[in-house]
């Protein structure tokens, strides 16, 4: 048997790591596919639905979600993955949108917050519906009980 996975990294122990099966590695790209495609179509729905981004959307959910309702920038780069400057280019324009408020941080005078208003509010309600429909839609509905446990876990 050809053995076609990438040379031996080593993980943190400092020993190899196993090299992954083919079964391993073609379940790892239909992991990858599928997130891809299931993005792509939620990206897609919340654009032609709501005007929105799929990564706004996830602005203005971690901003509902903080105590609050407010965001150190770091903070929400962090939550949202995305780096410093694009969370921040991406605050500029939900701002500009009145759907954030940028706020000082009272416990240091040079931090700045990104604070959901209740337009963004609003708006996250409205756009959650065709959000969720098509979280339901493109993923929840393919697995079974099982295979979300097993996802979740």
């Amino acid at each position: 048997m050809t053995d076609t996975a990438a040379p031996t990294a080593h993980g943190d122990s400092g020993r190899p790591a196993p090299r992954p099966t083919r079964e391993q590695l073609a379940a790892w790209r239909a992991f990858l596919r599928a997130h891809a495609s299931i993005t792509r179509a939620l990206e897609a729905e919340l654009e032609a639905g709501q005007d929105l981004s799929l990564a706004s959307y996830d602005v203005l959910v971690q901003l509902a979600e903080a105590p609050d309702r407010r965001l150190r920038m770091t903070e929400l780069a962090d939550a949202v993955l995305l780096s410093r400057s694009g969370v921040t280019r991406l605050v500029d324009r939900l701002e500009k949108g009145g759907l954030v408020a940028r706020c000082r941080v009272a416990s240091d005078g040079r931090g700045v917050a990104a604070r959901l208003t209740e337009a963004g509010l609003d708006r996250l309600r409205t756009a959650s519906r065709t959000h969720l429909r098509g979280v339901a839609q493109h993923f929840v509905n393919r697995l079974d009980e099982a295979d979300l446990r097993i996802l979740e876990r």
